[in-house]
C-alpha cells in the first residue's frame, strides 16, 4: 500500500483543496472583493441555470432556511414537520420563524423521514414538511410531493448534504430548496447558503429579505478568508515529526485568538438563533463558485470512495443502510457498529477521526439541548437507536483512496 497521509478525518479542512488555498491566498490581498463582487451574481446565474429556479443568498444554510420559512408568513401555532436525527440548526430556524417543530422518526434504511409515520403528524396547522436528504441519500420526494399536494402543504428540500450535478430525485420536487456552502458540505464557500424556489411569489418575498440582509463584519470575513490558509498550514505541520501535536496546538491557538470561524454561533446549542439575516460575503460566493465548477469531479470522487466502502461492506458483512449503497454522491458513508463510541475512540489513537457531530441523538451535535429544540425523549426511538450505533466514513474531495483503504483495514477487525 502507498504511504498513507494522516489524519483521516471529517472536519480537518475537508474541502480545503489546493485550488481553494491559492484562491484564498490571492483574495486576502483584494479587500475590494471581500463584501461585494461579480462572483456573487455569477454564482447566482450558474445555480439558477443548474436548478431552473430563482436563487437568493444568505450567510449560511440555516439563515437560508429561516428566510425561506419567513417567506411563508408563518403565524403563531403553525407547525413544520422535520425528521429526527437532524442538526440543531434546523429546529432553531423553525422556531426563529415563529413555528413549532414537529418531529417524525426515520427509516433505518435511508436515514430519512419515515413516510409511514408522517401522515399521523399532519394537522390543519401544518404549513410545511422539511425533507432532509441525509448524507446525500435521496428521500422519496415523489411520495412526499403527493402527500404535500393532497394536503396543501409546502415541501422544503434540505440539500445541505448533497448537491447533484444532474437532475434526479434531489432538488426537483421541493417548493423551496435549501443549499449550504459550509466547510464540510458538498462544496464549500467556508460559509454561506442559498434558498431556491420555482414559485415567483415566494421568490420575490425571499429576494426582498436578501436585499435587506445585513453585511457580515470585516473581522468575520477576514476569518472566513483565513480558514483555508490556516488549515492548509495545519496540514503541512501534521506531516512533520510530532506534527499531530504541532497542528493541534496551532489550531487551538487560532481558536483561542478567535481566528477561526466557529461552526456554531453562541446560543445555538441551547436552541437560540439570531433573527437577523445576513448577506453572503462575496469571498464566500467566490470560494463556492470555484468549487461549483468542480462539482462533477467532486461527486465522481465521492462516488468512487463510497463504492470502495460498499465493496468492503459486502466482503466483511458490515451492516449498512441500504439507501447508502445506491446513492450517487454521499457526503459521508454510514455504517452501523455495535459499539460505535468505543470504535471511534480506538481509531482516534491511529489518527483516524470519525466524530462528525452526527453521532449523539435525535438532535445533533452532542452539545445540542434536545429539550430546547422541542424534542421529546423517546418519541423517535429509531432515530435515537441509530444515533448510538452509526459511524460515518469520509468521502470528501481531499480524502484519498489510499486513506479509504487504510480505514477499511482499520475497521475490518473492529466493526461488528
Amino acid at each position: 500500500m502507498p504511504r498513507v497521509r494522516f489524519p483521516i478525518h471529517h472536519t480537518f479542512g475537508p474541502l480545503v483543496t489546493r485550488e481553494q488555498f491559492w484562491q484564498a491566498l490571492t483574495l486576502q490581498f483584494q479587500p475590494q472583493k471581500w463584501m461585494h463582487g461579480r462572483e456573487t451574481e455569477e454564482l447566482r446565474t450558474k445555480l439558477s441555470h443548474h436548478f431552473g429556479m430563482s436563487v437568493s443568498f444568505f450567510a449560511s444554510g440555516r439563515e437560508s432556511l429561516l428566510a425561506g420559512l419567513r417567506s411563508l408568513q408563518i403565524n403563531a401555532g403553525d407547525e413544520v414537520i422535520i425528521q429526527a436525527f437532524t442538526c440543531m440548526v434546523v429546529p432553531n430556524a423553525v422556531h426563529a420563524a415563529g413555528a413549532t417543530a414537529v418531529y417524525v422518526d426515520i427509516d433505518p434504511d435511508t436515514l430519512n423521514i419515515d413516510l409511514q409515520k408522517i401522515q399521523a403528524k399532519i394537522t390543519p396547522r401544518t404549513r410545511a414538511i422539511i425533507c432532509q436528504h441525509t448524507f446525500g441519500i435521496p428521500a422519496d420526494t415523489e411520495r412526499l410531493r403527493m402527500i404535500c399536494d393532497k394536503r396543501n402543504i409546502l415541501l422544503i428540500e434540505d440539500c445541505a448534504h448533497v448537491l447533484p450535478d444532474s437532475p434526479g430525485a434531489i432538488a426537483t420536487r421541493g417548493d423551496l430548496v435549501i443549499l449550504s456552502f459550509g466547510r464540510d458540505k458538498a462544496i464549500s464557500g467556508v460559509a454561506g447558503g442559498a434558498v431556491l424556489t420555482r414559485h415567483s411569489s415566494l421568490g420575490r418575498a425571499i429576494a426582498v429579505l436578501e436585499e435587506n440582509a445585513q453585511q457580515r463584519s470585516w473581522f468575520i470575513v477576514m476569518n472566513l478568508i483565513g480558514y483555508p490558509l490556516r488549515y492548509q498550514c495545519a496540514k503541512m505541520l501534521w506531516a512533520l515529526p510530532l506534527g499531530a501535536n504541532l497542528a493541534k496546538a496551532y489550531l487551538r491557538l487560532a481558536r483561542t485568538l478567535h481566528l477561526l470561524p466557529p461552526v456554531y454561533e453562541e446560543g445555538e446549542s441551547e436552541g437560540k438563533m439570531r433573527v437577523n439575516l445576513h448577506s453572503i460575503p462575496n469571498i464566500c460566493a467566490a470560494f463556492t463558485l470555484g468549487q461549483f465548477r468542480s462539482l462533477a469531479t467532486f461527486n465522481a470522487h465521492r462516488n468512487e470512495i463510497s463504492h470502495t466502502y460498499a465493496n468492503a461492506a459486502a466482503v466483511h458483512g458490515w451492516n449498512v443502510p441500504q439507501g447508502a449503497l445506491t446513492a450517487a454522491s454521499l457526503q459521508k458513508f454510514p455504517v452501523y457498529a455495535r459499539h460505535a463510541k468505543k470504535l471511534r475512540q480506538e481509531l482516534k489513537r491511529e489518527q483516524i477521526y470519525l466524530d462528525d457531530g452526527w453521532c449523539f441523538g435525535a438532535v445533533n451535535p452532542s452539545s445540542a439541548n434536545a429539550v430546547a429544540a422541542g424534542y421529546e425523549a423517546g418519541s423517535c426511538p429509531i432515530a435515537e437507536q441509530i444515533a448510538c450505533h452509526i459511524v460515518t466514513l469520509p468521502t470528501h474531495p481531499t480524502m484519498t483512496k489510499t486513506q479509504a483503504e487504510y480505514l477499511i483495514l482499520a475497521l475490518s477487525s473492529r466493526l461488528v
